[in-house]
């Protein structure tokens, strides 16, 4: 269905990925995984036609094979609303058909032109497809939660997650054989995500996710299909994300006893052949007894000396070709985010205090007679469905938005740091250098090496926040809160974006944390290593589950 032969794309003189080979059959949902800048959006991208690749083929069977692309930024247009960005994925009939009979027209005059005729059946299957999509849309909104949305209402006015689910209601439109999904998980609440997996299981044809939700790709993926950031290539691994990873785990324990064993081998060959050559040396300085008049010692000498010699060279060749021909290579290492939020302030016991709070916009109320207190040292986890308020209750916490009725009161000496669901804090004109300046009383040298340690580097800390990838933005915002020494964190989805090794450095720096949180969040294993308490938005309401249900309501719903 999908072939991909010998892909190889470069950026400048650094290649990005090299020579990638791998195949997608019928039926199999392959994970695409790997650090954030391996290269997997740019694949993703190439694939769906959208950017060019500088060596290889991707081919699909059949060649007119439908393909739905989900990109990771969702891409829609200023003035959408929810009705007419459908009507725009459905396909225009009346203009669809317009089209086609004019270029008809110029067939009859051009009959052997070529790009005409591509044009031509290229245009009536986008109108078949789109008299078979007639009438599709309210199911699969129903399905994605979006019926009851009103269709005038504006595609910005969308939560997050309402954008996630709204986009991939388009791909479906489009009846895909072909799914290519980026980060489909981003800001889907849990019970969505629920939905899609039992989807995406019972899905007939051939899905190719980019995800670093490890519990997501655990329980739909077939394959995976890494690119390694060492070699650049690709490597295919049978089964989901737990099967890959003890599948990498085997593999390095082996690559490392072959390592160390191949080690222990060139260093005992070493030894023999430096006592061999000792050998060689004292033949050579050999005397013959001055009284033994036929030369027998020195004759005697001169041929163990060519023996000892011939020796050290046979071993010298030896581990010439262990250290060349058959060389194990020494388990290499990426380099990872370090992330430390070290000492913090003390704050109050009660750090913030919500007393009959109502939060919406307007006259519009999301949550209403909120009585709750996070006290110094907790980890809450705020869960629920989209729309329902979680982004506007942090921001009204942050002082961001004013509460429709009641208060959210801070605590004693308490330092919010807030990173945005969707980064927008970051001022897309600055760089990272800039940004971080503005929180450390620093050198340029020293602001550096601190963004060196959140893997940006060299000329990287002079690029614009709005050029950066979302991975990259992820992890600039983590280096603000860290550079502020905040002692609250109120954080909005702040693993969206970030590769699985980020994910565990941040999960580890959270756990050693000594301040408190607030999180918006839906990544099944961060919640269940990080949070001690669970708020979870249902009916209007904030219902905090005992630690006993946490895992129940992460893991099974």
């Amino acid at each position: 269905m999908l072939r991909i032969h010998q892909v190889s794309k470069s950026f400048g003189l650094d290649p990005l990925f090299q020579n990638v080979t791998f195949s997608v059959q019928p039926g199999e949902r392959i994970g695409l995984v790997g650090p954030n800048g391996c290269g997997k959006t740019t694949l993703l991208r190439i694939i769906a036609g959208e950017e060019k690749a500088d060596s290889g083929s991707v081919q699909f069977v059949p060649s007119d094979l439908r393909v739905g692309y989900l990109p990771q930024g969702l891409a829609f247009k200023p003035d959408d609303t929810l009705g007419r960005f459908i009507n725009r994925m459905e396909g225009d009939i009346p203009a669809l058909s317009d089209r086609l009979e004019q270029i008809a027209l110029q067939l009859a005059h051009q009959p052997d032109n070529a790009a005409l005729q591509r044009d031509y059946d290229q245009t009536l299957a986008e109108l078949a497809l789109a008299d078979e999509n007639t009438g599709r849309a309210p199911g699969i909104l129903a399905a994605l939660g979006l019926g009851d949305i009103p269709e005038d209402l504006p595609v910005a006015a969308l939560s997050g997650g309402q954008k996630t689910r709204l986009a991939l209601a388009g791909v479906l439109l489009t009846a895909p054989q072909l799914l290519l999904l980026d980060e489909p998980t981003n800001h889907l609440d849990l019970d969505m995500l629920a939905w899609l997996e039992e989807w995406l299981v019972n899905y007939p044809h051939a899905v190719l996710i980019v995800s670093h939700d490890r519990a997501f790709l655990d329980r739909t993926a077939t394959g995976i299909v890494e690119i390694d950031p060492l070699t650049r290539e690709a490597r295919e691994y049978a089964g989901n994300y737990t099967d890959y990873l003890e599948q990498k785990v085997a593999e390095r324990e082996r690559q490392w006893q072959e390592y160390k064993d191949q080690q222990a081998e060139i260093a005992r060959l070493t030894r023999a052949a430096q006592h061999v050559r000792g050998l060689a040396k004292f033949h050579k300085n050999g005397k013959a007894d001055p009284k033994n008049t036929d030369g027998f010692s020195a004759g005697f000498f001169a041929n163990r000396g060519l023996e000892t010699v011939r020796r050290a060279k046979q071993l010298e060749a030896r581990i010439d070709r262990l250290m060349n021909e058959d060389r194990v290579d020494k388990p290499g290492r990426t380099w990872q985010m370090k992330l430390d939020f070290g000492e913090v302030a003390a704050s109050g016991r009660d750090v913030v205090v919500l007393e009959d709070l109502t939060i919406g916009y307007g006259d519009y109320a999301l949550l209403s007679g909120i009585n709750q207190t996070i006290r110094f040292g907790q980890r809450v986890a705020l869960v629920g469905p989209n729309g329902s308020g979680k982004t506007t209750l942090l921001r009204t916490i942050a002082g961001r938005i004013p509460p429709l009725a009641g208060q959210a009161r801070l605590g004693a000496n308490v330092n919010i740091g807030y990173m945005a669901q969707e980064q927008e804090t970051l001022d897309p004109e600055r760089s990272a250098l800039e940004i971080v300046s503005r929180f450390l009383a620093r050198s340029e040298t020293e602001t550096r090496a601190f963004l060196s340690m959140f893997l940006f580097t060299g000329e990287d800390v002079f690029q614009p926040a709005g050029l950066m990838s979302y991975g990259e933005r992820a992890r600039l915002a983590l280096a603000c809160l860290v550079a502020q020494g905040c002692n609250f964190l109120m954080l909005d989805e702040p693993i969206n974006h970030l590769d699985i090794p980020s994910r565990a450095r941040f999960e580890q720096a959270l756990a050693a944390f000594e301040g408190t949180c607030l999180a918006v969040v839906h990544d099944r294993y961060f919640i269940e290593g990080y949070a001690t308490e669970v708020w979870e938005v249902r009916g209007g309401e904030i219902r905090v589950n005992p630690i006993d249900e946490r895992v129940e309501l992460t893991t099974d719903r």
